[in-house]
């Protein structure tokens, strides 16, 4: 399991930054999660030669877990048949900088509405955000905006949305782009990139307005972090679930 800084992430194996190589196989923090409650987590392949890690996590902790990464119409009921509660998906359903409606629409056939979670991961442009695919190196023509939002949630269950520009390096949370988020989808959204504190948490809670939640990473204790401990992150958590 590692944790990188996502904008190095297409680069050259020079230029790729590693944040943390863990000594604790996939299976392990899977059960970790399973123990506490924690349900939702995201096991990403990052390319080839992951796939034995990933279905190990999924195993350890059945309907507990999305997936990601190279998951396509093909591949994606096998996911699910291993344990995945969900499929994320991302640059299967953008051809040539666009959403291709017709392979949405056959992923949401083959594995159902409920089961998709779009990755929109995205970079800053401008005054806008703009999904990227392909390790997040490559610019769609697809902004984060209320219609955009709009017509995809009519075919997921949830938006999976990093934002690169900060993912991985601690720095704080992009709290324009979580406004944004709250505002404008009309289904759950995960937010993830640049959390670094238990504050982080509370103000994702605050602007989310109780429609997005936060992944956090490199800050974590047990991902080699010092901002946050795993168990305060459990503890926060479940008082957060308590009042919803």
């Amino acid at each position: 399991m590692k944790q990188l800084v996502g904008g190095t992430l297409g680069g050259s194996a020079e230029a790729l930054r590693t944040n943390f190589v863990s000594e604790k196989s996939s299976a392990e923090y899977a059960a970790l999660y399973r123990r506490d409650g924690l349900s939702g987590g995201h096991v990403i392949l990052l390319g080839p030669g992951n796939e034995q890690a990933a279905r190990a996590a999924l195993s350890a902790y059945p309907g507990g877990l999305q997936v990601g990464g190279g998951v396509n119409a093909d591949n994606a009921d096998g996911w699910l048949a291993a344990g995945a509660s969900h499929v994320i998906v991302t640059s299967w359903v953008f051809q040539a900088g666009r959403v291709d409606f017709e392979r949405l629409a056959e992923l949401e056939r083959r594995v159902g509405r409920e089961r998709l979670v779009l990755d929109l991961s995205c970079r800053r442009r401008g005054d806008d955000y703009w999904v990227v695919t392909d390790r997040w190196q490559t610019f769609t023509d697809v902004a984060i905006t209320r219609p955009t939002l709009e017509r995809l949630a009519q075919s997921c269950a949830e938006f999976l949305v990093h934002a690169v520009d900060v993912e991985g390096l601690c720095r704080g949370v992009d709290a324009e782009l979580v406004e944004k988020l709250a505002l404008w989808s009309p289904i759950p959204s995960t937010y993830a990139g640049g959390a670094n504190s238990l504050a982080d948490l509370q103000l994702v809670t605050d602007l989310g307005q109780g429609r997005v939640d936060l992944t956090i990473g490199s800050a974590l204790d047990i991902f080699g972090g010092s901002g946050v401990r795993y168990e305060d992150a459990v503890a926060f958590n479940r008082r957060i679930s308590a009042l919803r």
